[in-house]
């Protein structure tokens, strides 16, 4: 059975919400305290978001069979692959807010949920446009491609929210009190409600993620168009990216290939999402998957090869 065409139950959207629902008010009793992370339990709550996407995975495939459970795991590990690009330009806007080490989790929790809600509104849109119109395929996927190549040859991001156009908008309507007062998003200065500055990052985040929003989920809809699977794959992947922050922040200036993995990844998902309309055809699900494995491994292991040659990739 083709995975685009497979029904899902409106209980079933309402059964996963309840899920993640439960796992973020877990994550928040779990972290109720502003501390600093540190490697050891961000290792341990990514392996627990993992685990949960991965036995997701398995309740697809026992559910809806093994193309839609194919469809998932490739959704699944293209969104965790483009999440990367995401921890390093969050730790840039950290850097430049200088965000406390142990604030940095609530600001990023907030901002896992109003990715969730973004990418949710994105996936029904841009499902409900490449059902509608024909050649929106062949615009997202000249996107994909073009965002590809634009990834491969930019070098480090040049990320200076100062200039982000919502940040600026937001101080300019808010009063904002530029400076922290403990993890509280606004505080009291001479009896006026302010903005802190801990809520100016969480603009500036929230507002770097939409961008990243448009790119990893037009790369999934070429993977697949059933809401349910693009959903459910982006939101289990989203979920860990705080702790994959903990985990990878400090490391990512070293795995220089990994950036032109995820270039060749999105070049990809546009090739795929072009081809489908022409006489080609869809690739077979299980190749896709093949394919986004194949190019993280080989990223990822020549950049564990140059760190060992002591090469530095720029």
């Amino acid at each position: 059975m083709d995975e685009a065409t497979v029904a899902v139950p409106l209980w079933a959207w309402a059964a996963v919400g309840a899920v993640i629902a439960v796992m973020l008010a877990i994550d928040v009793l779990m972290h109720r305290d502003s501390h600093v992370i540190e490697l050891r339990e961000a290792v341990v709550w990514s392996a627990v978001w993992i685990s949960a996407g991965l036995l997701f995975g398995l309740v697809v495939w026992f559910g809806l069979g093994g193309e839609p459970a194919s469809a998932y795991f490739s959704g699944y590990l293209l969104e965790k692959a483009l999440s990367v690009d995401n921890v390093f330009v969050f730790a840039l806007i950290f850097g430049y807010f200088r965000v406390p080490p142990g604030y940095q989790h609530k600001v990023l929790f907030w901002g896992v949920v109003g990715a969730l809600v973004f990418r949710l509104l994105f996936i029904l849109a841009g499902a409900e446009l490449l059902d509608r119109l024909a050649w929106a395929a062949f615009v997202l996927g000249a996107f994909l491609v073009w965002t590809g190549w634009r990834l491969a040859v930019r070098g480090k991001p040049d990320v200076d929210p100062e200039r982000n156009l919502v940040v600026r908008l937001f101080r300019r309507v808010v009063p904002t009190d530029a400076q922290y007062h403990g993890d509280r998003f606004t505080t009291r200065v001479a009896g006026r409600r302010q903005a802190t500055l801990l809520l100016v990052t969480l603009v500036a985040i929230e507002a770097t993620d939409v961008v990243f929003a448009i790119d990893s989920v037009a790369a999934i809809l070429a993977i697949t168009t059933n809401t349910f699977l693009v959903w459910t794959a982006t939101a289990f992947a989203v979920l860990g990216l705080r702790s994959l922050y903990f985990c990878l922040a400090g490391l990512l200036r070293h795995f220089g290939y990994l950036r032109y993995g995820l270039a060749l990844l999105l070049a990809f998902a546009g090739v795929k999402l072009i081809l489908a309309e022409t006489p080609v055809g869809k690739l077979p699900v299980w190749l896709t998957l093949a394919v986004v494995v194949l190019i993280l491994a080989v990223s990822i292991a020549a950049s564990i090869l140059a760190i060992r040659r002591g090469r530095d990739v720029a």
